[in-house]
């Protein structure tokens, strides 16, 4: 659903229409206000290039899918816990078969023979190869070739928009490839790129790259000395300091029954002696200690391209992230994408349900890794449903800029995060490192670029999802004591926050927020930021960010971010599930209509104190109660623990 406030139309307008006759006008079914940043087009596509055409259909009931998941989730529905499988999952959401009967009829009216025209074996979307001409045709729209000013990477694409028949668009989301950039053309390799490059020639840039412009940790260099001492918390945090300030002391009674999943984007990759390192000075029993490894379409530990950008993300989130469950509990490692195309969340998903790699046509190939890959990598198929069962927490400490991406492209991931918490698991994201900016400091502008001089805030996803659970950053202010009170982090990094251009309010959040925007209005131009009441509102929760000690490439540094906040809610939440397991219980699953709670409200440190500046201003400012910088607050365990063994 997108949202009729002026900044809800700065990347693109989804139209959905009415039902009409069989034989109708058409209609206009997405079309985009201006190009993504960096793209020209060069030429017009030629007529007799052939294109995949993928129509995703609309799936049933997508509607009422957070009332399905508040079923599950909130604490004082009588169906609490009560969490779904994955074969009802696929039943709930599949397209029906008027709608499938109705959009063949149409390809076969429109002159594409029988023989050319697929349906997957989901149901979820029509497949035809067809030839520019006849694309051009059926969308009413034209073709170019578009080359990307930095990196030289090609696609194809309609870069307006494209049409369809106002009976056809009912039962249509979207169609690809058009606005996407779905088709890649490849450039003329020259050569490979190691050791801090950046992705190579003619492959657009995954989301592990250095340099993609997503989430990830900042780092002040290396430190000579380190203490693991409780009065040096405000300087160096280590594990023992995160015990301390969220009073987290757990030994794991049910690990065999639990999971603890983190997710890593190649050529991301943690580094074993870094491992070892660590757990040396700080978990001396996990010395040895590695994390399962379950590699999705190519994914691998690559140890060819070093250093900070190839080993600070997942160094962090691993060391940290098993430190803290400690050694019984075992923590899987989902490593996505091969070391040539790489990879996005939605390749990830794909390997969580086979479905979602064919819903709504597949995957965006201006996003999304294709395999088996065409540039070389990984030969295989791609991994759809080789998951089986998803961990029941999954941290992942990387993000997008909201307006980087689509709306249908978000709706469609978003989707695919309720049906997880349906499932029964827990998803947690990094909010951002950027305050009310964007990645790179970017800001939005009235047209819906994004600029380093633009004015208009620029917020996150997947935290403007309402089904992932957002997570921001505070700090200990320099000088004090690990029992004093965290703010909002404002070293090195600033914590993402705010109000989804995208996506509307949901009803758990409805009173938290209207308080907020009650008592504590921001005082900027209505125009500059979604000031609607309506919208998602993010970070839901946050943890610590600022002055982690990694150990990385053989020394030891100091990290700043949300990407180390993440993790560290993950391992906390991983332990409330181990105690609920323990005594037969479900695990929490999709935790925000809980934590948002009349029974949850003192069970987070309420951070008070700190804003998160960008778009040249001091951002929102950190308050009693929910706020668009830390959310409700930090973790208390033994609050948390408590209140969560009492749900059923």
């Amino acid at each position: 659903m997108l949202l009729t406030h002026p900044l809800a139309l700065l990347s693109l307008l989804l139209v959905v229409h009415a039902s009409s006759p069989l034989v109708s006008p058409s209609v206009r079914h997405e079309f985009r206000r201006n190009l993504p940043s960096g793209w020209t087009p060069v030429r017009r596509a030629p007529s007799t290039s052939v294109l995949p055409l993928r129509i995703g259909l609309v799936q049933p009931n997508l509607d009422q899918i957070e009332t399905l998941l508040l079923d599950v989730s909130h604490p004082e529905s009588p169906n609490y816990g009560q969490h779904w499988s994955p074969e009802k999952v696929a039943s709930t959401f599949r397209p029906s078969k008027h709608s499938v009967d109705t959009v063949r009829q149409w390809l076969y009216s429109e002159g594409i023979a029988v023989s050319r025209v697929k349906l997957n074996g989901n149901g979820g979307w029509i497949e035809a190869n067809v030839t520019v001409h006849e694309a051009e045709s059926l969308l009413m729209t034209e073709y170019h070739v578009y080359e990307h000013a930095d990196t030289g990477t090609r696609h194809i694409a309609c870069g307006q928009g494209y049409h369809l028949p106002e009976h056809i668009s009912k039962h249509v989301d979207l169609v690809t490839p058009t606005i996407h950039f779905d088709i890649k053309l490849k450039r003329e390799p020259i050569g490979s790129e190691k050791r801090d490059h950046g992705a190579k020639p003619g492959v657009g840039k995954s989301i592990g790259q250095p340099g993609s412009g997503v989430v990830i940790p900042k780092t002040t260099g290396f430190i000579k000395h380190i203490l693991d001492e409780l009065s040096q918390c405000d300087q160096f945090i280590t594990p023992n300091c995160l015990r301390a300030l969220y009073n987290f002391i757990y030994v794991p009674l049910a690990a065999n029954k639990n999971s603890y999943g983190i997710v890593e984007y190649t050529p991301q990759a943690y580094v074993p002696e870094d491992l070892d390192l660590f757990f040396t000075n700080f978990s001396k029993s996990q010395v040895g200690q590695r994390p399962d490894l379950v590699g999705i379409d190519g994914g691998f530990v690559q140890s060819s391209q070093i250093g900070f950008g190839f080993n600070g993300e997942s160094n962090l989130d691993l060391q940290f992230g098993m430190a803290l469950v400690g050694k019984k509990q075992k923590i899987t490692l989902y490593q996505v994408g091969d070391d040539v195309e790489g990879a996005s969340f939605n390749n990830f998903l794909d390997a969580l349900d086979a479905s979602f790699c064919t819903f709504e046509g597949g995957n965006d190939i201006s996003q999304d890794g294709i395999y088996p890959d065409p540039f070389g990598g990984y030969q295989g198929p791609e991994d759809c449903g080789k998951v089986k069962k998803p961990a029941n927490v999954i941290s992942t400490s990387y993000g997008y800029n909201e307006a980087d991406l689509t709306p249908a492209y978000t709706a469609r991931q978003c989707a695919e995060y309720a049906k997880l918490g349906l499932m029964g698991v827990t998803v947690l994201y990094s909010s951002g490192d950027f305050g009310v900016a964007g990645n790179g400091n970017l800001c939005l502008n009235p047209d819906g670029s994004q600029t380093g001089d633009g004015k208009l805030f620029n917020p996150s996803f997947p935290g403007g999802c309402p089904f992932i659970t957002s997570v921001g950053a505070t700090q200990l202010n320099p000088g004090a004591n690990v029992t004093d009170p965290e703010v909002a982090c404002e070293q090195v990094i600033f914590s993402g926050g705010g109000f989804s251009n995208y996506f509307p309010i949901p009803d758990y959040q409805k009173e938290a927020v209207d308080s907020y925007l009650t008592n504590s209005p921001p005082p900027y131009p209505k125009d500059i930021w979604n000031s609607t009441g309506a919208s998602r509102a993010f970070p839901d929760i946050s943890a610590n960010g600022a002055n982690y000690v990694i150990a990385v490439n053989g020394e030891f540094s100091l990290v700043f971010g949300t990407s180390a906040s993440s993790p560290v809610v993950g391992a906390i939440l991983t332990a409330v599930n181990d105690a609920r397991l323990a005594i037969g219980k479900t695990p929490i699953g999709f935790i925000n209509p809980t934590i948002y709670s009349a029974g949850f409200r003192d069970a987070f440190n309420d951070i008070t104190s700190g804003t998160n500046p960008g778009c040249r201003t001091f951002g929102f400012n950190a308050t009693e109660g929910w706020d668009p910088v830390t959310g409700l607050g930090t973790p208390n365990f033994p609050k948390l623990l408590a209140r969560w063994i009492l749900l059923p």
